[in-house]
């Protein structure tokens, strides 16, 4: 179809509807049901229409081993809490941390293990430190600001075995799909960490928050006077009444991280002349996906082993998985808008009508427009889905590098999840740590709004350096 304005009121009523409401789907469905009728103009076949979108989308292979990556994934962290693992990991180390340095030097290495996802991240650390507290010497929101360093800003960074990177592979080739660019969505992946300024940035504050500055408020809070006794309250994973079993969290990310690397490396291997040319040439998301489902099977085993009832894993992997269902209902209808709108001519409108921005603001301007929407929603993956398609169109028009718009695009997501008040990091944090989500919020807001000041100057410099 001919590209004309109607090909962007999907995506015109996205943006307020979930402002408005607080929740990305919502805005997705209706911009996915105006596409469709303006597709279908008529009562039955618009309906039609939408279903079919949604249906094809889920019918796509990599699709589908998205989806299956996803929930697998979710399922595999149910079993890990239900069978200890968290828990055991936290009293271990609470039982070995005993001075400030060492808790956050804890906090930042533990990353490498606990790496998958951020409420995973929070589970696992926050009631370590909420258990410290009194030895940390920091604010209650000071610890706050450090941990969430440690999440979403370094998760996004990781290529490999966390629950971002099929998401965020996924959104890219759609993207790229629309724009008929034959590009690798993986390899874009790859090239376009280096560009997340924003969560480099965001880090690099963290950094100096734990280790060169001193808190000037010594006031106790009610976390610091209450740590010891209560914190295997602050969330479901490290309840009493589980068992503590370290190592039933230990093995299953040491297997799933080395079993992505050699199958990564073995997928690609006949391709390639080389050790590291075999990780280019890969089939990366089905290797993640073997990877993950070997793992499930192995630690399935690993717990049964340990007498753990098979119906209890079964149900905390089932459990575990639905966690994930909002965010596959969230994909199938990314998907399906961005196909609907594409077919309504997106990309030839915004090629005939975006020619007119200097290069050199294109990338800022979308990273603060897309940092604005993140903030507003409250969400990283939805900012993602909604800007992807509008971004790799407006980088093939203008000539600026696509790895560039799509690290500013997953910076502008990582923004919102970082200090909206509304992100599901935000609020799990102040949870743990039963600090008031408002306050906590507006505490982090100065700093991350300066991290995103300094990140849209970098992307408006390296336009003369690539």
């Amino acid at each position: 179809m001919e590209g004309s304005w109607i090909s962007i009121l999907p995506f015109l009523v996205v943006i307020p509807i979930a402002v408005w409401t607080k929740q990305v789907l919502p805005g997705l469905l209706v911009g996915l049901l105006i596409g469709s009728y303006l597709h279908t103009p008529s009562l039955i076949g618009g309906m039609e229409t939408m279903l079919h979108y949604i249906v094809q989308a889920l019918i796509d292979k990599n699709n589908i081993e998205i989806i299956v990556f996803l929930y697998s994934f979710s399922g595999l962290i149910g079993m890990i809490k239900t069978s200890g693992g968290i828990k055991g990991f936290v009293e271990k180390a609470a039982e070995k941390i005993d001075t400030k340095k060492k808790a956050l030097l804890l906090t930042y290495v533990s990353t490498i293990g606990t790496f998958s996802a951020p409420t995973f991240r929070f589970v696992t650390i926050a009631p370590i430190m909420r258990a410290l507290l009194k030895k940390v010497k920091m604010t209650t929101k000071e610890l706050g600001f450090v941990i969430e360093t440690t999440a979403t800003p370094i998760i996004v960074l990781i290529p490999v075995a966390t629950a971002f990177v099929g998401y965020m592979v996924s959104i890219i080739q759609i993207s790229l799909q629309n724009q008929k660019i034959t590009e690798d969505p993986y390899t874009m992946f790859i090239k376009s960490i280096p560009y997340n300024f924003f969560a480099f940035v965001i880090i690099l504050v963290g950094i100096y928050l734990s280790f060169f500055h001193h808190s000037k408020s010594n006031a106790p809070t009610q976390v610091e006077t209450e740590a010891e006794e209560d914190w295997h309250t602050c969330h479901p994973a490290v309840s009493k009444d589980l068992p503590s079993k370290p190592w039933n969290l230990l093995v299953p990310l040491i297997l799933v991280i080395l079993l992505t690397l050699f199958l990564t490396w073995w997928s690609g291997h006949t391709k390639a002349n080389s050790f590291f040319g075999a990780f280019i040439k890969a089939d990366v998301l089905q290797a993640m996906v073997v990877s993950l489902l070997i793992t499930i099977l192995l630690s399935a085993f690993f717990f049964l082993f340990q007498r753990f009832k098979i119906n209890d894993l079964i149900t905390s992997f089932v459990t575990g998985g639905n966690d994930l269902m909002s965010v596959v209902l969230l994909l199938s209808v990314v998907w399906g808008l961005s196909s609907v709108a594409e077919d309504l001519g997106f990309s030839q409108f915004i090629t005939a009508h975006s020619g007119w921005i200097p290069q050199m603001f294109v990338t800022p301007l979308l990273f603060l427009f897309g940092a604005a929407v993140s903030y507003f929603i409250g969400s990283a993956w939805g900012t993602w889905g909604i800007l992807m398609p509008l971004g790799v169109s407006i980088a093939s028009v203008s000539g600026v590098s696509l790895p560039l718009i799509i690290g500013a695009v997953f910076a502008s997501g990582s923004f919102g999840a970082f200090s909206s008040p509304l992100s599901d990091d935000t609020n799990t944090i102040a949870k743990i740590l039963n600090l008031s989500v408002v306050d906590y919020a507006r505490y982090k807001l100065k700093p991350a709004l300066i991290a995103a000041v300094i990140a849209a100057v970098l992307y408006t410099a390296t336009i003369f350096f690539i």
